[in-house]
C-alpha cells in the first residue's frame, strides 16, 4: 500500500511537472506567435503602404485613359487633333524600329550633357562655396544662362556647331547645369562649421577636409539638384532637336507635326516621358546605395548650426 501511495504521489508530481512544462511551452509558443504575429504585422503595413502609393495614381491614370477612349470613340473630338490611346498604341506598334532608332539619338545626347553638367556642376558648386570672388563672377552669369530660354539660345548653337550631336550635347550640359551647381554650393555652405574643426583637430588639411568630409555630408543635397536637372535633359535634348537636326525624336516630332500625326507626336511624348522616369529612377538607386534611404537626419538642413 506504501509502495501504491508513493507512485500515485510520484504521478501526481510528474503530472504536474508536466502541466508545468506545458504551461511554460504554452507561454513560448504564445512568445513565438506574438513575434510571428509583429512580423505580419510589419509586413502588412508595409504592403498597405505600397499598394496606397500605387492604387490611387493606376486608377487615376485608368479611368483617364478609358474617359479619353470613350470620347475619342464617341466622336466627342475629332482624330485628327487628338488621337485615342488605342491609336497611339497601334502608331507606336508600327514604327517602333524608327521611334527607337531617334530616341536612340536624344539618349547620347542627353545623358552625355547630363554627365558633363554633374562634373562641372560640382565642380562650379564648390569653386563658389570655396571662393567668395568665384561666387561673386560666376553667379550673375549662371542665372542669367538659366533665365535664357532655350528657343533663343538653341539657333546660335545650331550656328556655332552645326546640325552635329555636339550642340546638342552642349545646350543639355549648359541647361543641366545650374541647379547643380546651386545645391552643391548650398549644401556645403550647410554643412556646420565643428565638422571640418573636427578634421583640422585631428590634422587633416583643408582640401582633405572638403572632399573626405563636407562633401560627403553635403552629399544628400548635391543629389537633390542631379535629380532636378535629370527632369529636364530629354526635355533640353528634343527642343534642341526640333530647332535643327538630322535625327532624332525632335526631327520625328517635327515631321509628325509637318504631317499632321497626332499618334506620332504622343508617341514621341510617351518615350521622353518613360526614359526621364527612367533617369531620376537610376539617380534614386545611385542615391540610395551610395548614402542609404533618406531620412530626417540625413538632411543637410543643420538647425543646430
Amino acid at each position: 500500500m506504501a509502495i501504491m501511495a508513493h507512485d500515485s504521489e510520484r504521478n501526481e508530481h510528474g503530472n504536474d511537472g508536466e502541466h508545468r512544462g506545458k504551461t511554460t511551452d504554452g507561454n513560448g509558443v504564445r512568445g513565438s506567435d506574438g513575434n510571428t504575429s509583429t512580423s505580419k504585422t510589419i509586413g502588412h503595413n508595409g504592403r498597405n503602404e505600397l499598394l496606397q502609393r500605387i492604387i490611387p495614381p493606376t486608377i487615376t491614370v485608368v479611368a483617364l485613359l478609358a474617359v479619353w477612349q470613350l470620347a475619342a470613340n464617341g466622336g466627342l473630338v475629332s482624330a485628327a487633333t487628338l488621337a485615342s490611346p488605342t491609336q497611339i498604341v497601334g502608331s507606336m506598334a508600327a514604327t517602333w524600329g524608327e521611334l527607337m532608332s531617334a530616341a536612340a539619338v536624344t539618349t547620347g545626347e542627353a545623358l552625355t550633357g547630363f554627365v558633363i553638367s554633374i562634373v562641372l556642376g560640382i565642380a562650379l558648386g564648390v569653386g563658389l562655396h570655396v571662393s567668395r570672388t568665384v561666387h561673386s563672377a560666376l553667379y550673375p552669369l549662371l542665372v542669367a544662362a538659366q533665365t535664357i530660354p532655350i528657343i533663343t539660345i538653341a539657333p546660335l548653337f545650331m550656328i556655332w556647331f552645326g546640325f552635329s550631336p555636339v550642340g546638342k550635347i552642349v545646350l543639355v550640359a549648359v541647361f543641366g547645369v545650374f541647379s547643380i551647381v546651386i545645391d552643391t554650393s548650398r549644401g556645403l555652405d550647410a554643412v556646420p562649421r565643428f565638422y571640418e574643426d573636427v578634421a583640422l583637430t585631428c590634422g587633416a588639411t583643408k582640401p582633405w577636409a572638403l572632399f573626405h568630409v563636407k562633401l560627403r555630408v553635403a552629399a544628400r543635397q548635391i543629389f537633390s539638384g542631379i535629380r532636378i536637372s535629370a527632369a529636364y535633359v530629354f526635355g533640353t535634348a528634343v527642343t534642341a532637336e526640333y530647332l535643327g537636326a538630322t535625327n532624332g525624336l525632335g526631327v520625328w516630332l517635327q515631321a509628325a507635326f509637318n504631317s499632321f500625326q497626332t499618334p506620332m507626336i504622343f508617341s514621341a511624348a510617351i518615350v521622353v516621358v518613360a526614359e526621364t522616369g527612367l533617369l531620376l529612377g537610376f539617380v534614386a538607386l545611385v542615391e540610395r546605395v551610395m548614402l542609404g534611404p533618406a531620412s530626417e537626419e540625413s538632411s543637410t538642413s543643420f538647425d543646430q548650426s
